[in-house]
């Protein structure tokens, strides 16, 4: 057996189990390459796992065509949660449009009222929540586990892909012909909101494009953090 094969044995096993005894559950796509691996294995196995996207209203048309190309390929339609319009319109009002360059704080309120809040009303109700992270993709990451609590939301939250590097992902995508987002082919690995992302240059951190302008120690946007701070604080063995 490969190495490929073994990942995604060992993935479709943990989809297997969330889907047996963790349901409720839901999937938080990116649209990106990780989500989709992660969505291909799902609706080919029509597992019980509902999956959503977080549409912040500042994406790139790129990830909003990704919908319609899910929809064509899988027949299957992916919820959208988007943020309140008054939160984001005080915010505006108050700071401007891309006060997010001003300072780490600002970029996290900003990310709290686009994507954490949104985030909350889609996990309300579930036994469990599945993310595409992967430890190779920032040294914020470097610890993520398969299984983990996750205390921000009080349930469990599951990283199937964690033990999987980038070429890996790439191999199961093109192995299964699977949809993928089109800004890969214009050096963008990892995927966020329009202004806030850039392509890479050869070398640098898959992650290396988000909030470039930023410390790598800060960047992640609160969907994974509590109190400020990257919680991995229990691991759960599977």
């Amino acid at each position: 057996m490969s190495k490929l094969d073994s990942l995604v044995a060992a993935t479709r096993q943990t989809l297997e189990l969330i889907a047996r005894e963790y349901t409720p559950a839901v999937f938080a796509s990116s649209l990106a390459a990780e989500d989709m691996v992660l969505t291909d294995l799902i609706l080919k196995a029509q597992l019980p796992i509902g999956i959503f996207s977080l549409e912040t209203g500042r994406l790139h048309k790129e990830t909003l065509a990704m919908l319609d190309r899910v929809k064509a390929h899988y027949g299957y339609d992916i919820a959208l949660y988007r943020p309140q319009p008054a939160a984001v319109e005080d915010y505006v009002a108050q700071n401007g449009l891309n006060a997010f360059y001003d300072s780490v704080d600002m970029r996290r309120e900003c990310c709290r009222i686009r994507k954490v809040e949104p985030l909350g009303r889609a996990l309300a109700g579930n036994k469990a929540w599945i993310t595409g992270q992967r430890r190779a993709q920032s040294n914020t990451r470097g610890t993520l586990q398969v299984h983990e609590d996750d205390p921000a939301h009080l349930m469990d939250k599951f990283n199937p892909l964690a033990d999987w590097s980038e070429e890996d992902v790439w191999e199961y995508l093109r192995a299964n012909e699977v949809p993928v987002n089109a800004l890969h082919e214009q050096g963008y690995p990892s995927i966020g909101c329009e202004p806030c992302t850039r392509a890479i240059q050869p070398g640098e951190d898959v992650r290396a494009g988000r909030w470039w302008w930023e410390n790598p120690e800060s960047k992640e946007c609160g969907l994974h953090v509590v109190d400020g701070k990257l919680i991995r604080i229990k691991s759960v063995a599977a």
